[in-house]
């Protein structure tokens, strides 16, 4: 089984990392596992032979290492600009990104094998930048406690971005590792009206769900931030919209937000084009004239979304950004970024 699928190559067997089993008699081996809990999904047990990842010097983001648990994600967002590496792997980006996830199972402890190296130079990590450490199997897998662990022990500042509520879980080891090393929290939440939510991203928590991490979040004692993506051009970009998801989010403790607008990287883009003629084909057109020139919006749209949000962000006491790594906020709106942080 293993020769069908490209990360087969990534398996490592007696003379390396994988000589401890892994789980129980399946010592490097890749394994297939459905379960009831996840009907429809897979989920592929792999053992990598690394788990730091160098964001390309060429990238505009403000980090220079993230470590990603899982490829593909259950939060089957509609948007999510990741969904085209799964093609890599000679699965698709649309159905098969949402259900044949990829677990790299022993990730922990690669990690830490990584940290110990003397070239290591501590360096702010980054987590949730590709898929989210956090989705629903996360509970049943339990990766993220020891990647916490590895990363507070070798005294690197590291950060977190997700969608998922499991967080929760682990906001005492997370309180523990913010006394070693710089830790920054922040949640996804592009939307407040739950019909439109949960036919965008099916498998995400509620964003009244979200809005309690949060709270959460900031009774644990940490400064937490929101990142408002994607704002969806014609849906959930009024005036109206923005000013009741920023109150709430407010409401909730974050101390800052960042807006960006929807980005739509190949993979992305048809798989999300798909679900806007099902959804709301009357936009299908002038989504086609918005990203007329590829990937990112119109420049037009993106100054007025900036010349919308910022007072709004003002107003809400929202304007910090949200925190990363090297405490470099999110570039404003009105400039694309060179990825979307969100998972998506």
């Amino acid at each position: 089984m293993a020769s069908e699928f490209r990360w087969s190559g990534q398996q490592v067997l007696d003379e390396a990392v994988g000589a401890a089993a892994a789980l129980p008699g399946m010592r490097g081996l890749l394994r297939s596992v459905r379960t009831p809990e996840f009907a429809g999904t897979v989920f592929h047990e792999v053992e990598a032979k690394s788990a730091l990842n160098r964001v390309p010097g060429a990238s505009r983001m403000p980090f220079t290492w993230t470590v990603n648990p899982y490829r593909g994600c259950t939060h089957g967002c509609s948007y999510c600009f990741a969904r085209n590496t799964h093609t890599y792997l000679d699965f698709d980006a649309g159905a098969d990104f949402d259900s044949q996830i990829v677990v790299k199972v022993n990730v922990a402890r690669v990690l830490e094998r990584e940290l110990r190296s003397p070239r290591w130079q501590r360096e702010p990590v980054a987590m949730g930048t590709n898929t989210d450490p956090y989705q629903r199997a996360e509970g049943r897998y339990r990766l993220m406690p020891g990647i916490v662990g590895a990363l507070a022990r070798s005294g690197t500042p590291f950060s977190v971005l997700t969608k998922g509520t499991v967080l929760a879980r682990d906001l005492p080891q997370l309180a523990a590792a913010a006394a070693d090393v710089p830790v920054s929290l922040g949640v996804s939440i592009a939307l407040v009206d739950r019909s439109l939510q949960s036919r965008l991203e099916p498998g995400t928590p509620s964003p009244a769900a979200r809005l309690d991490l949060v709270r959460r979040i900031t009774d644990a004692g940490f400064d937490c931030g929101v990142m408002v993506a994607p704002v969806l051009p014609l849906l959930t970009d009024s005036t109206d919209a923005l000013d009741a998801l920023f109150a709430q989010i407010r409401a909730a403790g974050a101390v800052g937000a960042s807006v960006i607008a929807l980005h739509l990287r190949p993979g992305a883009r048809e798989w999300f084009r798909g679900w806007l003629a099902r959804e709301y084909p009357r936009l299908v057109e002038p989504y086609a004239r918005l990203y007329r020139r590829g990937s990112y919006v119109d420049a037009d749209y993106r100054r007025a979304l900036a010349e919308r949000v910022r007072p709004l962000l003002r107003e809400h006491g929202l304007d910090r950004g949200v925190g990363m790594p090297r405490g470099r906020a999110q570039e404003a709106p009105s400039t694309p970024p060179a990825e979307q942080l969100t998972l998506l």
